[in-house]
């Protein structure tokens, strides 16, 4: 019986070659859509998932109050580690771990800028780091270091790296203890190498100064693993007041009211962000969000094969009659329906797997991932099992129920009519499809919209022609001569110093107060930037009043705000002000406009801009707008080679790492926008299907109005005009509903471009010029055609 199935569905696709090929193309393309999706969506919900302690490893993060506000923050004191180790048994392992950064790895001849760490020596069993040679506790010396393979093959080559001295940032002799392999591109810990977290306090004297026993500067992470059979609520009641207790003063107790939680591993990729000390959510709603397009994009592909496969009833309706009048039953005809459905679903998975496996690396390199299709594995092919299957059950299911329930009786006297009523479950699904693809249409423009929108913000400065050189020991011991050499070139018109660059501020802090503050005010957070001269030369930014830190003045004290300062302050003549930060008096010197260097989607922070030498953490180099890039980088480079001779020459450009602020929307645009333009073409390849369906059901309808005088425009008219109102029918459809939910994920944004009625006109007319356009050719032809050849048998 099932061979005969086959046979029978092997000939239906042989015979009908336009209709088995929409149906193919259609069904594979929306596979392909879902099998993508799929994985980008297994690669995000499987993050962090190769740590054998995945369940009980946890980050130490902090609520603090600030303006009223409950904030939460990965940022923690230096000295909470010790803590947690001395006074909580609760703890299996402790890892304390800087923000890491780029730094100098030098060996002989050899030297390369690489990403690491500063980190617990318990971090390596807590992260299960897979050690491929050397020391099982490679961390214990503080003057050992960790190399991932790669690090260790770009520097050794085919040496054996264990035991060989590295010089870490051309000052301190580190010996390689242990060789690990790379993480993941999905891991929360990335790195090239890993140091002791206690090397800090031995090469930075600041460290000790200023951080080793202050609970006051929040610049580290923490991360914790717990002991068996203990609760994370357990022992967050019993950790929340560890930094609290270490405070006095009124202001922190009753304002601020630091509070330490443990944010579990499960949660650190998706589940990130926190409005007023509560857990919201995070990249989930973008995981969420695409796992509904791709079951849509599926959804419209399988309608294409249920409106294809009953608008063909009549086709079929005769070899129904046959096999029920010689004993088929109902039950046998829906098997040998879904049989049908399931052997093109197989087939449009083979071609799915196809475009899949070609337009995977394409799709790496826009999600910045390494995603594969793990085809050696048995799980994989089971999933893919299951997948085709239920897609082949879910297109068939309406075809089989509806073909097997033709009365035999009817059938075989000729009383089948495809009248309004058997045709009105097609218009109902060719409506469903076209809506869902108008609202992906809508969805696409509005976040490309709120793209543009942020890219358009005023942003204060001039980022172009603008490059930051981070800091180094050598770069610190030879600031003044390396400013002085660089503008004695014609590359380099300004030079400053920063504690960040002009893409970022690295810095918040509390404690200023003016005139007319309260104590809940002293706890407000402004933005900090620190400097030395030029400043606002180098980036160009324009005074509003007042000047710059200047060379001929003792501006130790001074301090230069932005808008948003002053307006926080309530200050009505800003320039003279003398405020006070921690007691301090601090005079303003200068008012700047709102500068934007953090998130454009977001308000800009109250800026203070404080002078310091000390504080500085890379060169802000303004080039020579009148000298090619290339040239005036060719002459800054051997200034950098000369005094900063163990790091390779490497800049940042403002500009571009400015850009790199809009990736998360930019992908999901391209993503949606993506999505869209296939949800488009298969709902267009069931409109061509349906049209050339149509066309052939009418021949001879449109033979006779041609004999009787009917134009070309009049029977294209009369063959398009239901397709057409079907689309308008889905646009009236869908444009609330993507109104809706277009709303809501605005409304995650404080600074927010406006939904149009622009947008759903563009997106109608686009919709209705498509449908035209696929409908049109079969119009066309069918139309044009010698009614002789249509009229003949009659």
């Amino acid at each position: 019986m099932w061979k005969n199935y086959f046979t029978v569905a092997w000939r239906n696709l042989l015979k009908n070659k336009l209709y088995s090929l929409v149906n193919i193309a259609g069904l594979a393309t929306g596979m392909a859509v879902a099998m993508i999706i799929g994985l980008w969506i297994y690669d995000e919900v499987s993050a962090n998932r190769q740590f054998k302690n995945y369940n009980e490893l946890y980050q130490v993060m902090m609520h603090q109050t600030f303006d009223e506000s409950r904030g939460t923050q990965q940022a923690v004191p230096f000295p909470i580690g010790d803590e947690l180790k001395a006074k909580f048994p609760d703890f299996k392992a402790v890892a304390m771990c800087d923000w890491g950064s780029e730094r100098s790895l030098v060996y002989g001849e050899k030297k390369i800028n690489r990403s690491g760490h500063f980190i617990g020596e318990e971090a390596v069993g807590m992260f299960s780091l897979k050690i491929l040679e050397g020391d099982r506790n490679p961390l214990h010396d503080p003057y050992s270091i960790v190399l991932t393979e790669e690090t260790a093959r770009v520097l050794f080559g085919n040496e054996n790296p264990i035991g060989k001295a590295i010089k870490l940032d051309n000052s301190t002799m580190l010996k390689v203890t242990a060789v690990v392999e790379k993480q993941p591109k999905n891991s929360s810990l990335s790195f090239d190498y890993l140091v002791p977290f206690q090397l800090q306090e031995l090469i930075y004297s600041w460290v000790r100064q200023f951080h080793k026993t202050n609970w006051g500067n929040n610049s580290w992470e923490a991360y914790v693993q717990l002991n068996d059979n203990v609760t994370a609520d357990a022992v967050n009641r019993k950790v929340k007041d560890v930094v609290i207790s270490h405070f006095t003063d009124e202001n922190t107790l009753k304002h601020i009211k630091p509070e330490i939680l443990l944010h579990p591993m499960s949660k650190w990729r998706l589940y990130s962000d926190f409005d007023n000390g509560i857990n919201t959510g995070g990249f989930i709603k973008y995981v969420r969000m695409f796992g509904i397009l791709g079951f849509i994009v599926l959804l419209i592909a399988c309608i294409n094969f249920m409106n294809l496969s009953t608008a063909r009833s009549e086709k079929r309706a005769k070899e129904v009659g046959v096999r029920k009048a010689v004993g088929s039953g109902r039950k046998q005809l829906i098997s040998q329906f879904l049989g049908e459905s399931l052997l093109i679903s197989g087939i449009a998975f083979l071609l799915a797997l196809l475009i899949v496996f070609v337009s995977l690396p394409y799709f790496n390199r826009l999600t910045d991932k390494d995603m594969s299709l793990q085809v050696a594995s048995p799980l994989f092919w089971l999933v893919m099992l299951a997948f085709t299957a239920l897609t082949g059950l879910l297109a068939g299911s309406y075809p089989a129920f509806y073909l097997s329930s033709f009365n035999p009786v009817r059938v075989l006297k000729g009383h089948l009519q495809a009248g309004k009523s058997s045709s009105l479950p097609r218009k109902i699904l060719v409506v469903v499809q076209f809506a869902s693809s108008i609202v992906l249409m809508i969805g696409t423009i509005v976040v490309n919209r709120q793209i543009q929108y942020g890219k358009n913000q005023p942003i204060g400065f001039n980022n172009k022609g603008l490059i930051s050189v981070y800091w180094s020991d050598d770069i610190a011991k030879n600031r003044d001569v390396i400013e002085n050499e660089l503008l004695r070139t014609d590359a380099v018109i300004s030079v400053t110093q920063s504690n960040s660059p002009p893409s970022e501020i690295y810095s918040n802090n509390n404690g200023w107060e003016w005139k007319g503050s309260t104590p809940v005010e002293k706890a407000s957070i402004f933005s900090t930037i620190t400097t030395t001269y030029d400043y606002t030369k180098t980036l160009g930014i324009k005074l509003i009043a007042g000047r710059d830190f200047g060379r001929d003045f003792a501006d130790s004290n001074g301090v230069i705000l932005n808008q948003a300062a002053v307006k926080r302050m309530r200050l009505k003549n800003p320039v003279g002000e003398v405020l006070k930060w921690n007691n301090k008096p601090m005079v303003v010197l200068g008012v700047i406009p709102d500068i934007q260097m953090e998130s454009p989607y977001r308000p800009i922070s109250p800026l203070t801009i404080i002078f310091s030498k000390g504080w500085v953490g890379c060169l802000d180099i303004r080039i020579n707008p009148n000298m090619p890039v290339s040239k005036a980088i060719s002459l800054i480079k051997p200034i950098f080679d000369k005094y900063n001779p163990a790091y390779p020459f490497e800049y940042h450009f403002a500009d571009e790492e400015y850009a790199k602020k809009f990736n998360y929307e930019e992908l999901v645009g391209n993503l949606a926008g993506i999505v869209a333009v296939l949800a488009i073409f298969i709902s267009c390849l069931g409109l061509f299907g349906l049209a050339s369906f149509t066309a052939e059901q009418r021949v001879k309808e449109i033979g006779v109005r041609k004999v009787l005088g009917a134009s070309v425009f009049n029977l294209w008219q009369l063959l398009s005009k239901d397709f057409v109102l079907l689309v308008l029918i889905s646009c009236t459809i869908a444009s609330p509903i993507a109104w809706y939910y277009m709303t809501q994920w605005l409304k995650t944004y404080p600074n927010k471009t406006t939904i149009g009625v622009g947008v759903f006109a563009a997106v109608a007319l686009v919709a209705m010029l498509i449908t035209l356009i696929t409908v049109s050719f079969q119009a066309v032809k069918a139309a044009m055609a010698n009614p002789v050849k249509s009229l003949r048998t009659e």
